[in-house]
């Protein structure tokens, strides 16, 4: 029987993952992180800018809440909060997609975002969209590195009097934040707050995925990245 490595990936990552490099969002080389690192990999969540790619992500992150929340009895949520500005079209899409997945489930989640500096005129305040007060709220950005934006993201939603039950990427690294640190941004984060931690895809699922239509060499170095930087806590 194969293993879980060898398992073939959902069909919602596996769609993600081709949308992805199709559309050289995924591309493959020698890159060199704000870390100073050398990726053989680049991650460019920004290039998800036509109808056909943001509807391949939100559907991919609409799953992967739905996958969670049917593991996980009595886990919901209200409210999708996107920090400005990457999260702004990721919560307005998924939420739209939600309600395509499950109308009668989740078509009443609503989406927020917030503003850079607060309106004075009008409706003034923050936030745009549905209230958070009182709501539970999930976090959704396209990736996470040192955490300090999320947790930028985490001190809104509480300041809005919002609950925050989760938070969701589309790539977790798997690696490690520093050298001599064993643990990755994303299970940094699931320490700090207490709440699901979740991604549409991860290293592991991309050298899964690559393993059908990547080159050998691809995956190699992908394998020989994880082994040198995978943090223990992904």
């Amino acid at each position: 029987m194969p293993s879980a490595a060898q398992q073939p990936l959902p069909s919602h990552k596996a769609a993600l993952l081709a949308t992805a490099i199709d559309n050289n969002v995924l591309t493959f080389g020698t890159f060199t992180l704000k870390s100073g690192r050398t990726s053989p990999y680049f991650f460019n969540a920004g290039l998800f800018n036509t109808a056909k790619t943001i509807r391949a992500l939100a559907t991919a992150y609409a799953h992967t809440l739905l996958d969670h929340a049917n593991t996980n009895p009595g886990w919901e949520f209200d409210v999708l909060f996107g920090p400005a500005y990457k999260g702004i079209p990721l919560a307005v899409a998924t939420a739209g997609q939600l309600g395509e997945v499950d109308e009668e489930r989740w078509g009443d989640v609503g989406y927020a975002f917030n503003r850079k500096e607060a309106k004075d005129h009008g409706e003034g305040g923050t936030i745009v969209g549905a209230a958070l007060s009182g709501k539970k709220v999930v976090i959704i950005d396209d990736v996470m590195t040192a955490g300090t934006a999320m947790t930028e993201a985490v001190d809104t939603v509480k300041a809005q009097g919002g609950q925050l039950v989760g938070i969701i990427v589309a790539l977790d690294r798997q690696e490690t934040m520093k050298e001599g640190s064993k643990m990755s941004s994303l299970g940094m984060m699931r320490e700090k707050t207490g709440v699901p931690v979740l991604s549409v895809l991860n290293l592991a699922d991309m050298i899964v995925g690559l393993k059908g239509r990547g080159t050998e060499s691809d995956v190699k170095r992908l394998e020989q990245y994880r082994a040198q930087y995978g943090a223990s806590n992904a």
